[in-house]
Protein backbone atom coordinates (compact mmCIF):
# COMPACT_ATOMS: atom_id res chain seq x y z
CA UNK A 1 0.00 0.00 0.00
CA UNK A 2 1.22 3.64 -0.70
CA UNK A 3 0.47 6.80 0.47
CA UNK A 4 -1.40 7.30 -3.07
CA UNK A 5 -4.68 5.85 -1.39
CA UNK A 6 -6.94 8.64 -0.61
CA UNK A 7 -10.15 9.37 1.28
CA UNK A 8 -9.75 6.17 3.24
CA UNK A 9 -11.50 6.10 7.01
CA UNK A 10 -9.47 4.22 9.33
CA UNK A 11 -11.91 3.03 12.46
CA UNK A 12 -11.72 1.43 15.36
CA UNK A 13 -13.27 -2.17 13.60
CA UNK A 14 -14.41 -3.58 16.98
CA UNK A 15 -16.40 -0.70 18.37
CA UNK A 16 -19.80 -0.76 18.06
CA UNK A 17 -20.03 3.34 17.99
CA UNK A 18 -17.16 3.18 15.08
CA UNK A 19 -19.07 0.72 12.83
CA UNK A 20 -22.13 2.38 13.26
CA UNK A 21 -20.59 5.91 11.80
CA UNK A 22 -19.04 3.65 8.86
CA UNK A 23 -22.70 1.74 8.09
CA UNK A 24 -24.13 5.69 8.48
CA UNK A 25 -21.31 7.12 6.16
CA UNK A 26 -21.86 4.08 3.53
CA UNK A 27 -25.48 5.01 3.30
CA UNK A 28 -24.93 9.09 2.48
CA UNK A 29 -21.89 8.28 0.92
CA UNK A 30 -23.74 8.18 -2.57
CA UNK A 31 -20.69 8.99 -5.26
CA UNK A 32 -18.79 6.48 -2.80
CA UNK A 33 -15.98 8.72 -2.27
CA UNK A 34 -14.58 6.99 1.04
CA UNK A 35 -12.88 3.60 1.38
CA UNK A 36 -12.88 1.85 4.45
CA UNK A 37 -10.42 0.16 7.02
CA UNK A 38 -9.91 -1.02 10.39
CA UNK A 39 -7.32 0.18 12.05
CA UNK A 40 -6.41 -3.07 13.31
CA UNK A 41 -5.96 -4.18 9.63
CA UNK A 42 -2.81 -4.59 7.61
CA UNK A 43 -3.53 -1.91 5.28
CA UNK A 44 -3.66 0.26 8.56
CA UNK A 45 -0.10 -1.24 9.43
CA UNK A 46 0.72 -0.23 5.93
CA UNK A 47 -0.06 3.13 5.22
CA UNK A 48 -0.27 5.32 8.78
CA UNK A 49 2.69 5.83 10.82
CA UNK A 50 2.54 3.40 13.92
CA UNK A 51 1.82 6.34 16.48
CA UNK A 52 -1.32 6.43 14.53
CA UNK A 53 -2.54 2.88 14.75
CA UNK A 54 -2.83 3.29 18.51
CA UNK A 55 -5.29 6.21 18.95
CA UNK A 56 -8.80 6.79 20.17
CA UNK A 57 -9.68 8.39 16.71
CA UNK A 58 -10.63 7.57 13.82
CA UNK A 59 -8.06 8.60 11.05
CA UNK A 60 -9.08 9.65 7.57
CA UNK A 61 -6.12 9.43 5.48
CA UNK A 62 -6.29 11.82 2.58
CA UNK A 63 -3.56 13.67 -0.34
CA UNK A 64 -0.72 11.62 1.88
CA UNK A 65 -1.71 12.91 5.64
CA UNK A 66 -3.38 11.63 8.41
CA UNK A 67 -6.19 13.78 10.09
CA UNK A 68 -7.34 12.86 13.43
CA UNK A 69 -10.41 13.07 15.70
CA UNK A 70 -12.92 16.18 15.68
CA UNK A 71 -11.35 17.61 12.45
CA UNK A 72 -11.40 14.00 10.64
CA UNK A 73 -15.21 14.00 12.08
CA UNK A 74 -15.63 17.18 10.26
CA UNK A 75 -14.46 16.80 7.08
CA UNK A 76 -15.99 13.34 6.59
CA UNK A 77 -19.44 15.11 7.61
CA UNK A 78 -18.53 18.40 5.37
CA UNK A 79 -18.08 15.70 2.21
CA UNK A 80 -21.72 13.61 2.51
CA UNK A 81 -23.70 17.02 2.76
CA UNK A 82 -24.72 19.29 0.51
CA UNK A 83 -24.83 21.76 3.38
CA UNK A 84 -21.00 20.44 4.26
CA UNK A 85 -19.96 24.06 4.22
CA UNK A 86 -21.52 24.89 7.53
CA UNK A 87 -20.00 21.54 9.02
CA UNK A 88 -16.77 23.01 7.78
CA UNK A 89 -17.11 26.19 9.39
CA UNK A 90 -17.14 24.66 12.84
CA UNK A 91 -13.31 23.89 11.67
CA UNK A 92 -12.66 27.93 12.99
CA UNK A 93 -13.24 26.99 16.51
CA UNK A 94 -10.26 25.80 17.99
CA UNK A 95 -8.61 22.23 17.97
CA UNK A 96 -8.38 21.71 21.92
CA UNK A 97 -11.82 23.04 22.21
CA UNK A 98 -13.31 20.79 19.51
CA UNK A 99 -11.45 17.61 20.71
CA UNK A 100 -12.21 18.22 24.64
CA UNK A 101 -15.50 16.40 23.38
CA UNK A 102 -14.65 14.35 21.06
CA UNK A 103 -11.88 12.41 23.09
CA UNK A 104 -14.44 12.28 25.98
CA UNK A 105 -16.68 10.31 23.60
CA UNK A 106 -13.76 8.81 22.09
CA UNK A 107 -13.26 7.47 25.87
CA UNK A 108 -16.38 5.99 26.68
CA UNK A 109 -17.57 4.53 23.67
CA UNK A 110 -17.21 1.03 24.98
CA UNK A 111 -18.80 1.32 27.94
CA UNK A 112 -21.88 3.18 26.20
CA UNK A 113 -21.99 1.11 23.06
CA UNK A 114 -20.01 -1.89 23.78
CA UNK A 115 -17.66 -3.59 21.42
CA UNK A 116 -17.28 -6.92 19.48
CA UNK A 117 -14.71 -9.64 19.71
CA UNK A 118 -13.37 -9.64 16.16
CA UNK A 119 -13.79 -6.27 13.56
CA UNK A 120 -16.56 -5.76 11.44
CA UNK A 121 -16.44 -7.83 7.79
CA UNK A 122 -18.10 -6.11 5.40
CA UNK A 123 -21.09 -7.44 3.82
CA UNK A 124 -21.12 -8.31 -0.15
CA UNK A 125 -22.69 -5.18 -1.22
CA UNK A 126 -19.65 -3.17 0.97
CA UNK A 127 -16.98 -5.13 0.16
CA UNK A 128 -15.69 -3.02 -2.90
CA UNK A 129 -15.81 0.07 -0.41
CA UNK A 130 -13.34 -2.04 1.78
CA UNK A 131 -9.81 -2.37 2.01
Amino acid sequence: MSSSYNNIIFFDGVCNLCNHAVDFIIRHDQQATFKFAALQSDVAHGILPPDYLALDSIVLWRDGNAVTHSTAALLIGADLFRWGVLIKSLLFIPNPIRDVVYRWIARNRYAWFGKTDVCRLPTEEEQSRFL
